[in-house]
């Protein structure tokens, strides 16, 4: 979808490749729903807010640089399927390992545990980069704009840490959301391995983007209660017992 805007565009320093960067920035925010949930979920790992939010931070730094490292070696990456089998299969791994592993109190199940930020760190570079390997064709249709792919590169990386951080918040506040995010990145891992087996069966990105779309609203359609209301009846316990104080008075 993004090559085909960028071949009729036919980019240069000019009014049309102003107008690609913001669309490039419009689609990152848009896209990066489900890379920010599953980046959110590996952060929550650390069940510290401090340790989570240098996390997010330390490992998007790493993940910058292997973006940066994709786009400009994309041409000769995409000659090696086995760089996007590689991807789908760790894609493929982290939600296996989020829906086998034990369910918590609330009969949730939870991404994995880590017992340092140095190991946090890692899995939230790598599983950004996993994601990347999805969009490495929209890298060679402009690969010969260097500075609207750094650029574009740069500020998906600074939304994707804002919009992670606002999903950090929302997995606690949602009670689908988590089990959602991981649905869709199965989505993006099973379209990487559709890539090596058969790039003719790969759907639509619009019908990626809409399944995705619907998914979410699944993953937002429930709150979790507030720990207020698990106690309803503290007031009618103790009204009595101020009654009987006043009568003994």
């Amino acid at each position: 979808m993004l090559d085909q805007i960028f071949d009729y565009l036919h980019l240069h320093f000019s009014v049309e490749a102003s107008i690609v960067l913001l669309l490039l920035i419009f689609l990152e925010a848009v896209l990066s729903a489900d890379n920010a949930i599953a980046l959110a979920a590996i952060a929550q790992g650390l069940e510290d807010k401090e340790l989570e939010r240098k996390a997010l931070n330390f490992g998007l730094v790493v993940a910058y640089v292997f973006r940066i490292t994709l786009l400009l070696t994309a041409t000769w990456v995409q000659k090696y399927w086995q760089f996007e089998l590689i991807g789908a299969a760790y894609l493929l791994w982290l939600v296996f390992q989020h829906f086998t592993s034990e369910e918590d109190e609330d009969n949730q199940h939870h991404g994995p545990r880590f017992s340092s930020l140095w190991k946090a760190i890692p899995v939230i570079a790598f599983t950004d980069l996993a994601f990347s390997l999805d969009s490495v064709t929209t890298a060679i249709a402009v690969s010969q704009e260097t500075w609207l792919v750094l650029t574009g590169t740069t500020v998906g990386v600074i939304t994707l840490r804002f919009m992670a951080g606002l999903f950090i918040r929302w997995l606690d506040e949602y009670t689908h959301l988590e089990d959602a995010g991981y649905i869709t990145v199965a989505f993006v891992g099973f379209r990487l391995l559709l890539k090596v087996v058969n790039p003719a069966l790969v759907p639509p990105e619009w019908i990626v983007i809409s399944a995705i779309a619907i998914i979410l609203a699944w993953g937002f359609s429930k709150r979790n209660l507030p720990k207020e209301d698990s106690l309803p009846n503290s007031l009618p316990i103790t009204t009595p017992e101020l009654e009987k104080q006043e009568v003994a008075e």
